[in-house]
């Protein structure tokens, strides 16, 4: 690749120090929704509780846990993590309007998917150069 066709995400490095803070953010967030994710898929009697709580029927758990499946799954594979977060904040967008909907607290249950894709964002843009190109916070 000669130097004019480089891109800033070919020039870009990352620190040692921002790798494993993307690490930690990525990892907190995966875990919980491998958690949710399979409790989903066992159909633990909590999920299950949980799902009928928020107004859905039990056979929705199903389909619920296959869509939280495929945004894991396309997230945890690096050349379409950014496809993933996408995938992922669209579901957790749909989380947070059935919270409004049940009228749910708002910093507990409401605002919770927020706080877990940022997460997935925070994660992704520490270690994606891709996405630092496509969105820089500075000049």
């Amino acid at each position: 690749m000669t130097m004019a066709s480089a891109t800033f995400a070919d020039t870009v490095t990352i620190s040692n120090k921002q790798l494993w803070i993307s690490r930690v953010l990525s990892g907190l967030a995966i875990l919980f929704l491998a958690v949710d994710t399979g409790g989903k898929l066992l159909q633990i009697q909590p999920a299950v509780e949980g799902t009928a709580q928020l107004g859905f029927p039990a056979h929705a758990l199903w389909t619920i846990a296959f869509c939280e499946l495929l945004c894991l799954v396309t997230y945890l594979t690096p050349r379409s993590a950014v496809l993933g977060a996408i995938l992922w904040t669209g579901y957790l967008g749909g989380a947070i309007a059935t919270h409004v909907r049940m009228d749910a607290p708002l910093f507990s249950h409401t605002l919770f998917p927020v706080y877990v894709a940022a997460l997935l964002w925070g994660g992704l843009y520490l270690r994606e150069p891709r996405l630092r190109a496509l969105l820089p916070l500075r000049d």
